[in-house]
């Protein structure tokens, strides 16, 4: 095979492409789709945070300006906790719209995140939000199935095949060729993308830190090159294969269909099939009938708390809780907590095993689809995928259980033992100044290595498409013909 052929394919392919004046109509539609795009994504990213920080910062000073209170009632006003929405989310939005923003944190209760923006949207969210990364994982391909698709079927069609091979080019040299030149074309659709993300990223580049964005980037680049390659490779596969044009576009068009629609929800289905998830109320309740097995800090009768009580009495070599040395109501609640806290996690761990079993599906179904793989990759790289979604509600339930925790522990030393327990009036409270000690919520973004470990089977997918589409143009120019 020699390159100068393959090169002088190249260009000739790129030459009778973006000659015809719709292809100019084509590309100046795309980069329209591309602006609105740019600005909708940069604009809700914005927005959101801007309105994520405004409301932090009220929920931090309504926590702060509380009066002298009672440690657990402190614990049960609680606070909120909100997400920060990832700067790469302005490029692919991914599952941001559908997973929820914010949480509520007191003593007690595990809280589920609210307030997405599907709750508050019609129905047309359904069918996804245009964005950057929606124009290369679903209209690009399509453009170039219909950029490419009589390449090789028009040329076996009129003759010209036939020509080129009795002068002394091969097979390998056509289909290398007419691959690249359509993977160049493409080249001029995804240099706009990459330049409104890359302004992106100059512009916001000092509101979160330690989030890795620009090596994020240069896996999502390095994804969607592979990903543009093999779109490429089978437009002209096929193209070779068909006899003329229009069934070369029929069976395009239906790949892009099953690629699209059918496996990744055939994939979604299965997975709800094979791992079937419990409601919200059999969820709680497993979590309710457990904690009354293992203790309830609010029963006075309880007979877990009446072990803790006679051995934390005998520890201390006192007869009654108002003789120890420290607020024995704190301590039951440090230790109810504790309890509800350990169960909970324990349900919620077997609740996500459930969903990444679910994603599992989806995620291997990329091996097949590498529509699936790319989207999976570049969701994980933007941090708007489940697992972003999951290390958020970790580190908010963490905050919460520290929260609850402090609580109990200023119950247990500043609130007299020797008075009759309660919560109401002067003589039950501490000073509002250890309101301001504990810490505000931060949400970090999840480790860059953990995203790595999220993304390898979608890295690896990719890898491996690129492989197959380079050994099928192989294995096409072996078997084609020219008529």
């Amino acid at each position: 095979m020699k390159w100068t052929n393959v090169k002088l394919f190249a260009f000739n392919f790129w030459k009778n492409a973006t000659t015809p004046k719709t292809f100019y109509l084509l590309f100046f539609i795309f980069l329209l789709l591309t602006a609105y795009s740019a600005v909708s994504g940069i604009s809700n990213y914005a927005t959101q945070n801007d309105i994520r920080l405004e409301h932090q910062v009220k929920a931090r000073q309504s926590w702060e300006a509380n009066p002298d209170k009672h440690p657990h009632r402190m614990a049960h006003f609680g606070t909120f906790a909100f997400r920060t929405n990832p700067i790469l989310g302005a490029f692919d939005s991914g599952l941001e719209s559908f997973t929820g923003n914010t949480v509520f944190l007191e003593a007690h209760r595990q809280n589920s995140v609210n307030f997405s923006e599907a709750t508050f949207s019609n129905g047309t969210l359904r069918f996804g939000e245009l964005s950057l990364a929606l124009l290369l994982q679903l209209v690009l391909p399509l453009i170039l199935f219909f950029i490419g698709f009589s390449s090789v079927a028009a040329d076996k069609q009129n003759g010209t095949l036939k020509m080129l091979l009795s002068q002394g080019a091969t097979w390998k040299e056509i289909l290398f060729g007419k691959s690249l030149g359509l993977f160049g074309i493409s080249m001029l659709f995804f240099t706009p993308i990459l330049l409104a993300t890359i302004i992106t990223l100059f512009v916001y580049g000092n509101q979160t830190e330690n989030d890795f964005r620009w090596l994020r980037l240069v896996f999502i680049v390095l994804g969607y090159l592979a990903f543009l390659f093999v779109i490429a490779s089978v437009t002209i596969i096929v193209s070779t294969r068909s006899n003329n044009p229009k069934n070369a576009l029929l069976r395009l068009l239906g790949i892009w269909l099953l690629m699209v629609v059918l496996l990744p929800k055939s994939a979604q289905a299965m997975g709800n099939y094979w791992f079937p998830t419990p409601t919200k109320l059999a969820f709680q309740s497993a979590i309710e009938k457990e904690v009354t097995k293992k203790g309830d800090s609010h029963n006075p009768d309880d007979p877990h708390y009446n072990k803790l009580r006679d051995s934390v009495l005998a520890v201390h070599n006192v007869s009654e809780v108002t003789d120890l040395p420290f607020n024995y109501s704190g301590f039951v609640m440090r230790e109810g907590e504790k309890i509800t806290s350990t169960l909970y996690k324990k349900h919620y761990a077997d609740l996500i095993n459930i969903y990444r079993n679910q994603n599992d599906v989806t995620r291997y179904s990329s091996f097949i689809n590498p529509f699936t793989a790319i989207k999976q990759l570049s969701m994980i790289m933007s941090a708007t995928d489940f697992s972003s979604y999951i290390d958020f509600q970790k580190q908010a339930d963490d905050y919460r259980y520290q929260l609850a925790q402090t609580m109990n522990e200023l119950q247990m030393e500043y609130i007299s033992p020797k008075r009759k327990s309660g919560s109401e009036g002067k003589v039950h409270v501490v000073g509002h100044e250890h309101w301001e000690e504990f810490p505000d919520f931060a949400h970090k973004p999840m480790s860059f290595s953990s995203s790595i470990k999220q993304v390898f089977p979608a890295l690896l997918s990719i890898a491996l498409w690129t492989i197959v589409a380079f050994v099928l143009l192989v294995f096409t120019s072996k078997n084609a013909k020219a008529v």
